[in-house]
């Protein structure tokens, strides 16, 4: 089948993109949303959001991620949360299966195969390096997160955006916004519209940001004492990155290992930081490697040419081999 919806990067993203969503979502009697591995906030508030809209028109839907094996703590209390199942659980066939913030089938997991299984497969997100791998592809690369490119297809859908939805769109925004350190017109717009719903935007950010268990204290002494700063990476405009090992981390949630980005990118010194967490104990040396910039270079292009993907300011890729080869490849990338 041939995509559609799909836009150019520097394409207006309108209406007519948007619409293709809602006849996927008027012409399905049974969906499915996949949220993508280690799930963050948009992808999940994204997903819980999507599906309190379809099971409130009366469409069977289930929502899932492939891994870990439970959603982490900070997104428990997320509206909608009755509507994940396991991945194991997860229907081989149905009408139609919804991606949200998804930015490759590798993003799916073990999820993937159930893409074979649907009539049609519908990609929402906002990734500049999204790989539209659907047969149809909703992709604004200038949203600020998949929670808000969803308010603009429930608005076109005439679906209420009421506080429990508005609660898990908040979630995508406040995250992927950084706080709203990163934001474009009608951001605010955007975040008011959803506070007036009655949702408490403190509380979620709280609960979203700033809550780790003791561990996560020590770890970090640790893991920052690895930090190392190659001050002449991209012309001088500096390279910081620190190194988490299994070991380092063991008793800790995926929300605690990916906050430490958050940390190290900090460093006055350096226009990119990295983090270089290990995935697997073995010879082999597999990391899954986060990637963050202030303003002057879009780490999503670097991480791409590295085989993975993302944001202008925020990426990732996974890699294998010492740490030592692994810096030296991506201060190359960086040029």
């Amino acid at each position: 089948m041939t995509a559609t919806g799909s836009s150019a990067v520097d394409e207006p993203f309108g209406d007519d993109q948007l619409k293709v969503a809602v006849d996927a979502f008027e012409a399905a009697t049974s969906v499915t949303v996949l949220c993508h591995v280690q799930p963050d906030a948009d992808t999940i508030g994204s997903g819980l959001a999507l599906g309190l809209a379809l099971e409130r028109r009366g469409i069977a839907v289930q929502v899932s991620f492939a891994e870990p094996d439970r959603l982490p703590a900070s997104m428990r209390d997320l509206p909608g949360t009755d509507l994940l199942v396991p991945a194991d659980e997860v229907a081989r066939a149905v009408d139609l299966i919804v991606t949200v913030d998804c930015g490759s089938t590798g993003r799916l997991g073990s999820l993937a195969d159930r893409l074979d299984g649907a009539d049609t497969v519908l990609v929402i997100d906002h990734h500049r390096s999204n790989t539209r791998f659907g047969t149809v592809n909703v992709i604004d690369v200038k949203a600020e997160s998949t929670t808000a490119v969803l308010a603009r297809i429930f608005d076109l859908w005439d679906t209420e955006i009421d506080r429990d939805i508005a609660h898990c769109l908040y979630a995508g925004l406040v995250t992927d916004t950084g706080s709203f350190r990163w934001v474009r017109p009608g951001t605010h717009v955007l975040a008011e519209r959803l506070l007036a719903t009655g949702i408490d935007g403190g509380a979620i950010a709280r609960t979203l940001l700033d809550n780790h268990p003791f561990g996560w204290l020590p770890m970090l002494s640790t893991v920052l004492g690895s930090a190392q700063l190659v001050a002449d990476a991209h012309g001088g405009d500096g390279l910081v990155y620190a190194v988490v090992r299994r070991a380092d981390v063991e008793g800790l949630g995926s929300e605690e290992i990916e906050s430490i980005i958050d940390i190290v990118r900090t460093a006055t010194e350096a226009e990119v930081a990295a983090v270089f967490k290990e995935t697997e104990a073995s010879t082999r040396h597999e990391w899954a490697v986060s990637l963050r910039s202030k303003n002057a270079v879009d780490v999503s292009t670097v991480a791409t040419g590295l085989g993975g993907g993302g944001h202008r300011f925020a990426a990732g890729y996974t890699a294998s081999g010492p740490i030592e080869d692994l810096v030296a490849s991506l201060c190359a990338a960086l040029g």
